[in-house]
C-alpha cells in the first residue's frame, strides 16, 4: 500500500507550478540518462493474470511479462518464433507441432516446457475460471466442449506434450489465423507451481500476481505494482532473448486523464503516451509533428445497449438511438484525428472483408421508430445513462451523443463516469442502459469482431442472444473456403446490425506522442508492441 505524504500548501506550490509549466512551450524530449522507458498506459490494469484480464492496457503489460508460442513481426505482421523456435503444420491445417526452445526459462529460472502450455490452456478453458476470452481456444479439438462442461477429461482436448519441448496441437476446424492468435494473452502460459501455491487452477484473484510472487516467461518481470500509480518492470535475466533487451526498465503509468498524460510527456516524465487530447492534435500537427504519431488501427468505437431491460429490450428503440447519431459530424467537428464514420462493426477491408450491410443516420426515421415504440418525442422514456470510463475523449463523445439524442429524440440521457475496473464490472453485470465500448482486433480476421456477440460469451455484455447469429458464426468457423466463410459472416453482421444490440460510431486511429530518441516502435493495425525491441538512441 503506497505511503501517503502530507505537506503544507506552501511546499506544494513550486512542484505544482513546474508540472503545469510543462504543458507550455517545447516538450522536453531529451535522451533519458537512466535508459528507463516511462510510458502512459491509460488505465489501471485489472490484474496481471493473463487468463482473466480483458483490456488493451492489460495487453500492453501482458506482452512484457509473458510470451506465447509465436510472436508477430510488427512491420510485416507475419508470425515469428517466440517461446517455440519452430513449428510444422499439417496439409489440412488441423494439426500443429511446436518445438519449444530448450533455453527458455520462467523468471524464477525454471524451464518453460510443453506441459506448461497444456496446463495453462486447461486453466483458461476450465469452466470455474469463467474467462471472458476462453472462446478464443474453442478452435482446439473439444475445447468448447470442455469449456462448456460437457467434457470433463482434458486429455481429450487437442493439446498434448509429446515430450518436454514438443507440443502437439489439434484443431476442431481450419483456423487460418491460429498462429497470429498466439500474441493474445489468452494463449500465454502460466507457471503451474506458482498458480497452485496460492490457490486452485480455476481460482481468480489469488496472491500470485503480486510483486514478489509473480512468475512469467516474457522479456520483463514484475518489480513493483502500486495500483493507480505505476507498474514497474525490469528485464527478465532468464528470458531466452535477454541479450537483446536494451531498456534497463519499463514503467507503465495508468493515466486516464489525457491532459495529465500530455503534460507529463511535455515535462519529460513520459517518453511515450497512450493517447493525445483531442484539442491538442491540430496543435501538434502544426507545431511539433515529429513527436505526434497517427496511424491506422483495427479498432471500432461503438455503443452497447442493455437489451434485458426497458427501453432497449425493444429493437425499435435501439435502432432509433442508432439512427439519431450524426457520425459524420462527430468525426469532422469533434474528433479530428483521421477517424472514419462507422456504419457497420467490422473495420473495412479486414483481411479482405468489408460488410455490405449498413446502419443509417436518419433523424426522421429515428423519431418515427421511437414513436412507434410508444415514446413519441421521448415522453415516457425511463431514466437513461451513458456509462463510460474515466477518459476525457470518451466524456466528450458521450456529451456529443447526449446532445444529439436530446435534440433529435427528446431523450434525456445522463452521463455516468466510472473507474475502469468498475466500468468493466458494470458492463459484465449488465448494470447499465447504454455503454461506450471499443473493440480492437485480436487478430486480423473479421470473425474476431463478430464472435464477441455469440450467446453467453464473456465479451457480449449486452444480454442479446440470437440462435441464427450463433449458427452463422459456427458455419463460418467450419468453412474452409474463404468466399463462403465471408458470406456467412456477411449474413451474421447484417443480422447484428438489424437487431441492434450495439450501434457502431466510428473507426479509430492510433494517436500518441513519442520521444524522437525512442527507436524500434512500429505502429501496426493491432497496436502490438514488442517492448523487447525498443531502445533509446
Amino acid at each position: 500500500m503506497p505511503v501517503v505524504v502530507r505537506a503544507c500548501r506552501c511546499l506544494l506550490v513550486a512542484p505544482l507550478f513546474a508540472v503545469f509549466l510543462g504543458g507550455c512551450g517545447t516538450p522536453n524530449t531529451g535522451l533519458p540518462a537512466d535508459n528507463i522507458l516511462h510510458a502512459g498506459n491509460r488505465s489501471e490494469v485489472q490484474d496481471l493474470d493473463p487468463h482473466i484480464v480483458t483490456g488493451i492496457a492489460e495487453h500492453r503489460a501482458m506482452v512484457a511479462l509473458f510470451e506465447g508460442l509465436v510472436s508477430l513481426d510488427p512491420k510485416t505482421m507475419k508470425p515469428v518464433p517466440a517461446a517455440a523456435e519452430s513449428w510444422q503444420v499439417s496439409g489440412d491445417g488441423l494439426a500443429y507441432t511446436f518445438k519449444l526452445r530448450p533455453e527458455s526459462r520462467w523468471s524464477n529460472g525454471d524451464p518453460v516446457t510443453a506441459g506448461d502450455f497444456v496446463y495453462s490452456w486447461q486453466r483458461i478453458l476450465s469452466p470455474g475460471l469463467a474467462s471472458e476470452y476462453s472462446y478464443l481456444l474453442h478452435c482446439l479439438k473439444n475445447g468448447k466442449a470442455f469449456n462448456d462442461g460437457q467434457l470433463t477429461d482434458f486429455g481429450q482436448v487437442g493439446v498434448q506434450a509429446l515430450d518436454d519441448f514438443t507440443l502437439q496441437v489439434d484443431l476442431d476446424r481450419p483456423t487460418p489465423y491460429f498462429l497470429s492468435m498466439q500474441i493474445h494473452y489468452a494463449w500465454f502460459p502460466v507457471h503451474r507451481k506458482t498458480i497452485e501455491k496460492f490457490g486452485r487452477i480455476d481460482q481468480r484473484g489469488t496472491g500470485w500476481t503480486l510483486a514478489g510472487n509473480h512468475v512469467g516467461n516474457g522479456p520483463f518481470k514484475l518489480l513493483e505494482w502500486t495500483p493507480d500509480e505505476v507498474l514497474k518492470l525490469v528485464p527478465n535475466e532468464f528470458y531466452w532473448g535477454a541479450g537483446g533487451v536494451k531498456l534497463s526498465a519499463l514503467n507503465l503509468y495508468p493515466m486516464s486523464n489525457e491532459q495529465t498524460e500530455e503534460r507529463s510527456f511535455r515535462s519529460g516524465r513520459l517518453q511515450l503516451t497512450y493517447s493525445v487530447p483531442i484539442h491538442r492534435i491540430e496543435v501538434y500537427q502544426r507545431d511539433e509533428p515529429e513527436v505526434l504519431m497517427i496511424a491506422p488501427y483495427l479498432q471500432t468505437y461503438f455503443y452497447r445497449f442493455n437489451v434485458t431491460r426497458p427501453p432497449f429490450n425493444d429493437v425499435r428503440v435501439r435502432k432509433a438511438f442508432g439512427l439519431a447519431i450524426d457520425r459524420e459530424e462527430l468525426v469532422r467537428n469533434v474528433l479530428k484525428g483521421g477517424e472514419q464514420a462507422a456504419y457497420f462493426l467490422t473495420p473495412p477491408d479486414t483481411a479482405g472483408y468489408t460488410c455490405r450491410a449498413r446502419v443509417e443516420s436518419n433523424v426522421e426515421k429515428a423519431r418515427a421508430l421511437l414513436a412507434e415504440a410508444g415514446y413519441a418525442e421521448g415522453k415516457g422514456l425511463p431514466a437513461l445513462e451513458i456509462l463510460y470510463n474515466t477518459a476525457e475523449a470518451d466524456k466528450l463523445i458521450a456529451q456529443t451523443l447526449q446532445r444529439m439524442w436530446r435534440e433529435t429524440l427528446g431523450a434525456e440521457v445522463q452521463l455516468q463516469n466510472q473507474d475502469y475496473k468498475v466500468y468493466l464490472d458494470s458492463m459484465s453485470a449488465l448494470n447499465y442502459s447504454i455503454a461506450r465500448s471499443t473493440w480492437l482486433g485480436d487478430v486480423m480476421d473479421p470473425v474476431n469482431f463478430l464472435e464477441c456477440f455469440l450467446t453467453g460469451e464473456g465479451n457480449n455484455r449486452t444480454g442479446w442472444a440470437s440462435p441464427e447469429f450463433d449458427r452463422l458464426i459456427n458455419a463460418a468457423y467450419h468453412e474452409a473456403n474463404e468466399q463462403k466463410r465471408f458470406e456467412f459472416l456477411q449474413q451474421a453482421e447484417a443480422l447484428l446490425l438489424e437487431e441492434a444490440p450495439i450501434t457502431p460510431v466510428f473507426f479509430q486511429t492510433q494517436k500518441f506522442l513519442k520521444n524522437p530518441h525512442l527507436q524500434g516502435l512500429t505502429p501496426n493495425l493491432l497496436g502490438y508492441v514488442r517492448w523487447q525491441d525498443l531502445s533509446f538512441e
